[in-house]
């Protein structure tokens, strides 16, 4: 193993650890993953002009912020109505019955109308439910975990799909068309949703508050907020594609060289890394679907386990000011429950 190569997996283990213990880098997440970017990249011999020109000349990391931008805008401009509307639903429905299928009808749109704009929709309701902190935090987590499952059904829903079925294309008898990820993973996928989406509801029947006390609860965002958040997503991006390229050498040196149940744990380096990036370097057109199964749902699935593991973690984190910790404190053992019971299904039945 080269020099570089350890630093690389030191450089990991701090992503992994130091949020955990240091208050600061904490609430400053996206920009400790921007340096640890940075270093990653210097590490890996990948810092150069043809990864900045990459960067900055990447269309979608600038649609990304545009859309949270305009969707933080026009939330606000429109948050009374938003708020009538979902007072006026919760006088006719149960709050736990609200939840399950705001998650479900979440987590299945996001396929069609991204991940992004699922997220801004999350967090804009989650902000408007009278639940308590730590139910906001827990119902939260469940959503993302759903719509970071569902994004996937649709080439549309996020970068990961859309770089799947590019790799996939090539072998025709895989038939990799618009709805190949909603055919090979929907059974896996919508299960999860709705297994998710009544986890939610647990959390929110536990989390009631009164209306009074909710009114407490709400933070009204000023239009400063909102483009403090666009920015730091867009770090957040930059951070990601950094670590994308910085990690590669153990990527292609280590990663894919492993069977696809190994590969599957492996893949819980996607709580902290850009799981677009993972597929596009471990996904082969002469892979089994069995295969091709294991490696995105183990993407998939640690996509929630950690802030940095998707967008929609990043973005919802920021609205609600979830900590590292409170987030982890439930997406760990979460994510590895459910990752050892999609392993049975998917190696096992």
């Amino acid at each position: 193993m080269t020099v570089s190569n350890i630093l690389l997996f030191i450089i990991l283990g701090l992503i992994f650890v130091l949020p955990l213990f240091i208050k600061l880098i904490e609430e400053n997440l996206e920009i400790f993953l921007f340096i640890m970017g940075i270093l990653a990249a210097v590490t890996g011999e990948a810092l150069n002009g043809a990864l900045l020109k990459d960067i900055f000349t990447n269309v979608y990391m600038y649609i990304i912020v545009a859309i949270v931008l305009a969707g933080g805008c026009l939330f606000k401009i429109f948050s009374s109505k938003l708020r009538s509307g979902v007072n006026q639903t919760l006088k006719k429905i149960s709050i736990e019955l609200f939840v399950f299928l705001f998650i479900v009808i979440l987590g299945l749109l996001s396929s069609i109308i991204t991940a992004i704009v699922a997220a801004l929709c999350l967090v804009e309701i989650i902000n408007l439910l009278p639940l308590n902190r730590s139910a906001k935090i827990n119902v939260n987590i469940m959503a993302c975990f759903s719509i970071g499952l569902g994004a996937v059904l649709t080439p549309v829903g996020e970068p990961l799909a859309t770089i799947v079925i590019g790799k996939l294309s090539k072998n025709p008898a895989l038939h990799a068309d618009f709805f190949y990820m909603l055919r090979t993973l929907g059974v896996y996928v919508i299960p999860g949703i709705i297994i998710f989406a009544l986890l939610a509801v647990y959390f929110a029947k536990k989390g009631k508050i009164s209306a009074q006390d909710r009114e407490i609860v709400i933070e009204e965002e000023n239009y400063r907020g909102i483009i403090f958040r666009a920015l730091k997503i867009f770090l957040f991006l930059i951070a990601l594609s950094l670590l994308g390229s910085g990690f590669k050498p153990i990527i292609d040196e280590y990663v894919i060289k492993i069977p696809a149940m190994g590969l599957y744990w492996i893949n819980m380096c996607s709580a902290v890394l850009d799981n677009a990036t993972l597929a596009s370097a471990e996904i082969s057109a002469s892979m089994t679907q069995n295969q091709i199964v294991a490696i995105l749902m183990g993407l998939l699935i640690s996509g929630g386990m950690m802030i940095p593991g998707n967008i929609p973690n990043i973005i919802s984190a920021s609205k609600l000011k979830i900590r590292s910790k409170e987030w982890m404190r439930l997406g760990i053992p979460f994510g590895l429950i459910v990752m050892g019971i999609y392993f049975m299904v998917i190696f096992a039945i």
